[in-house]
């Protein structure tokens, strides 16, 4: 990308940049609630506060932790329901419908009041939660199918980049919020109202851009599909880098079309198919156990464990910690995730996590802060509160580095047309699943646990993750046609006969005048 005088990507870029809106709205929508819940006058509107007296911090978790289960779970079944539309309508189309349904619960969600109830509430983050879940799995495939094979792990980096940088934003608003508190319905209208910004823009954006070429031939729209791949390719229509990548992927097409009778049995039982979703669903699995969903969630609280006592402090530090996670992603996505490759990034990024976390539970053993309470803060940060703030900050900068962006590049790289947007559907609800579990079960292993609750996430970074990737096959500088001769659906010597089967065919299409350069206009 930057080294590139001709900027040959440049229309790719901008496709990732329209689409990265929609992750900017993903990023957002779980750190919203905390803060928006704890607020007074929510609090009264929604009886979250004692009979006469102060917010009921127990009434506040239960419900934080219901509106994010219920935004989860709407996403769940976005993610599962946008594999087959996105098939049916395209990607850019679904998105589209995507973004006007989330929009649908935004904006119900903004203009709501305390007199329609909590069960309004659930259902607005529900429809919210659809767009968002459905969003996150069509965004990636869509950039996934569009980007050459060289930068396809920047572009799709990117995405996630995007997803922390609207989490920051999100954390810096919770701020803005607790410190300038309002006494009113701006408590939720600021923060929902926010994200119809991205939304929009979106939605103007993917008027200015194409279809993916993958999905065109995937349909059979071969002529489209290769006008198409030489608009994001800023190239000739006719010339031989087009042809031959259009060959490797209509030879993809003609393979899968011999496969008769083509369903969702196959899709996911299909030769070399299945270890594809296996790796989809450990790689998400393993990313929600990590320990970063916990802490992210909990970041306020963690920090109060560890000396950092009272909400601006908590709230100031946790807005640090969403910084940190998007340089350090911007850094790994801009210079590291074509270079390095992902089995190497995501190893060094899992021992990293490990040695970071196994340092806060060392920490916290030899220097608990039992003695410190919220009516008797220390008047500045013990060197111990530091080191270990400073290890959680090292731990956001290692997950950044592999499992947050890498888990997304992987699993966006190795499935084919056919089944990308269903490997992705699992990989995201698989997310949402495990998301809404380690939400509930994080306060009662850190209370159980105490600085075990460190190793045990330290001991699963390395024991887990960082062995689990050895074992996976190396994907960087590979086109997504060629994911299938790695996990062993068609050899080598069959898919370049293919290949060159196709391209004899597109030339011929050419020479003979079958191919409409109008198609594009």
């Amino acid at each position: 990308m930057l080294g590139d005088p001709s900027f040959k990507n440049a229309r790719v870029y901008w496709l990732t940049f329209v689409v990265s809106l929609g992750m900017v709205i993903f990023g957002c929508n779980v750190d919203v609630t905390e803060s928006m819940v704890s607020e007074s006058f929510f609090a009264t509107q929604y009886s979250l506060a004692k009979p006469n007296g102060p917010i009921d911090d127990s009434k506040v978790a239960l419900f934080s932790f219901k509106l994010v289960s219920v935004l989860q779970t709407g996403a769940f079944f976005g993610a599962l329901g946008s594999a087959p539309v996105s098939d049916w309508l395209g990607r850019r189309r679904t998105l589209m419908a995507l973004i006007i349904i989330f929009s649908v619960g935004n904006i119900l969600a903004t203009v709501t009041v305390g007199s329609r109830g909590i069960n309004y509430v659930y259902a607005t983050r529900i429809i919210s939660g659809i767009g968002i879940g459905g969003i996150s799995v069509v965004s990636f495939a869509y950039v996934s199918e569009c980007s050459p094979k060289d930068v396809r792990g920047r572009t799709i980096g990117l995405l996630a980049f995007m997803s922390a940088t609207g989490a920051m934003v999100s954390s810096f608003v919770n701020i803005g919020i607790l410190l300038h508190p309002a006494d009113s319905e701006n408590v939720w209208r600021v923060q929902f109202g926010l994200q119809l910004v991205p939304a929009s823009l979106m939605f103007v954006g993917l008027l200015t851009v194409k279809e993916s070429p993958r999905w065109l031939a995937s349909r059979g729209r071969t002529q489209e599909g290769m006008l198409n791949l030489a608009y994001f390719r800023k190239a000739p229509r006719p010339s031989p880098e087009i042809r031959r990548e259009m060959a490797e992927i209509e030879a993809t097409v003609q393979e899968h079309a011999a496969c008769k009778g083509f369903h969702i049995w196959g899709a996911f039982f299909g030769s070399g198919n299945f270890v594809r979703f296996v790796i989809a669903f450990v790689l998400f699995f393993f990313q929600q156990w990590s320990g970063q969903t916990s802490v992210d969630y909990y970041i306020h609280q963690i920090f109060n464990s560890i000396g950092y006592i009272g909400m601006k402090n908590s709230h100031l530090l946790s807005g640090f910690y969403g910084v940190f996670r998007m340089m350090s992603m911007m850094i790994t996505v801009l210079f590291f995730v074509d270079t390095l490759g992902r089995k190497l990034s995501l190893f060094i990024s899992a021992v990293g996590m490990g040695i970071a976390l196994f340092a806060v539970g060392a920490i916290l053993k030899t220097h608990p802060v039992h003695a410190i309470t919220s009516h008797h803060p220390p008047i500045h940060a013990s060197s111990a509160s530091s080191a270990m703030a400073s290890f959680l900050y090292l731990f956001v900068c290692f997950f950044s580095l592999g499992v947050g962006p890498i888990s997304w590049i992987y699993v966006s790289d190795i499935f084919p047309t056919r089944t990308r947007h269903y490997g992705l559907a699992v990989a995201s609800a698989t997310r949402c699943l495990f998301s809404i579990v380690m939400i509930k079960i994080t306060p009662a292993l850190f209370d159980n646990l105490g600085y075990k609750f460190f190793f045990m996430f330290a001991a699963i970074n390395i024991g887990g993750i960082a062995v689990f990737s050895i074992f996976l096959p190396e994907t960087k500088g590979c086109s997504s046609e060629e994911m299938d001769i790695i996990f062993g659906a068609v050899t080598y010597e069959a898919r370049e006969a293919s290949i060159k089967v196709q391209e004899r065919r597109l030339r011929y299409e050419l020479a003979s005048g079958v191919y409409h350069p109008s198609l594009a206009d």
